[in-house]
């Protein structure tokens, strides 16, 4: 009789009808359609454990090479530097706990643990975090309409390609896309609560003549064509107001180009021209 998978319920009938006596087990053998070791075996296991079918052991399969304290360790690892290599866990597993296992295996015992692969988002090794907390604490003395954001941004050939996409499994997904720089534009925008109020776009990189430029003439003050009185001129109006009004406050980020005198002159210049206190200059 070939082998076939035999129900819980049909085992038991089979057991209860030859304890009862109604029929000779030879009929129901032949009924159920069961094999005479089979039902002696079956019988076997009632007696031994009550049920027609052993229960399932808690300890399915081969035990695991690493256990739990092998696996903590991992995760100290991860936590203290995120960017091992799966062979170097390997390595420091063999050496440190004398474990030898394929860098596979780690690779599901991390995921076990709720440890992914993930993109770095990059932090300066030159962040000082007690400037940072003094920054905070300086903030938090202005108002959000007072506050004028400023930061820039560039493309090239290269920034419309995606890094990352779908693909078949065992499979390397490609995509076409240029691998020259190409030409390159960057912007330079000041954001508020009212949006963005000022941007320009040049073709390269900004540099310091440039950034000076865009401030002079796009946020401190802004130059528009007076056509009123017939004659193309341009006028001067105050884009900023005097602190702590609207708009009185530049915050920048730490890049090089920011730095110097000029800036700081450039806008205590203006204010004084256009009847404004100095303006608080943040970096």
């Amino acid at each position: 009789m070939p082998n076939r998978k035999i129900s819980h319920d049909l085992k038991l009938a089979a057991l209860r009808l030859h304890q009862h006596g109604a029929m000779p087990l030879s009929d129901i053998l032949q009924c159920l359609g069961i094999s005479r070791m089979t039902f002696f075996r079956v019988q076997k296991i009632f007696c031994e454990t009550g049920d027609v079918v052993k229960p399932q052991s808690a300890y399915r399969g081969r035990l695991r090479i690493q256990n739990h304290a092998d696996v903590h360790y991992l995760i100290e690892l991860i936590q203290h530097r995120p960017d091992w290599f799966l062979n170097e866990l390997q390595g420091l597993l063999e050496r440190n706990r004398f474990i030898s296992v394929h860098y596979t295996t780690i690779h599901r015992e991390l995921l076990r643990a709720g440890i992914s692969l993930k993109k770095f988002r990059k932090v300066a090794s030159e962040r000082n975090e007690d400037l940072r907390a003094d920054f905070i604490r300086q903030m938090a003395r202005y108002e959000p309409e007072e506050l004028i954001f400023i930061d820039k941004a560039s493309k090239d050939e290269r920034t419309p390609v995606r890094r990352y996409g779908h693909g078949p499994r065992s499979e390397q997904a490609s995509i076409i896309g240029p691998f020259v720089h190409g030409k390159r534009l960057s912007a330079v925008a000041a954001m508020s609560t009212d949006g963005v109020i000022a941007g320009k776009v040049v073709l390269g990189s900004f540099d310091q003549v440039r950034y000076i430029e865009f401030i002079e003439l796009f946020v401190v003050s802004i130059w528009l064509v007076n056509l009123l009185s017939g004659l193309n001129y341009y006028v001067q109006l105050p884009l900023c107001t005097r602190w702590p009004g609207k708009h009185s406050v530049l915050v920048m980020d730490n890049a090089r180009i920011h730095h110097g005198e000029e800036i700081c002159e450039l806008v205590m210049q203006h204010g004084a021209s256009n009847s404004m206190t100095t303006l608080d200059f943040l970096l």
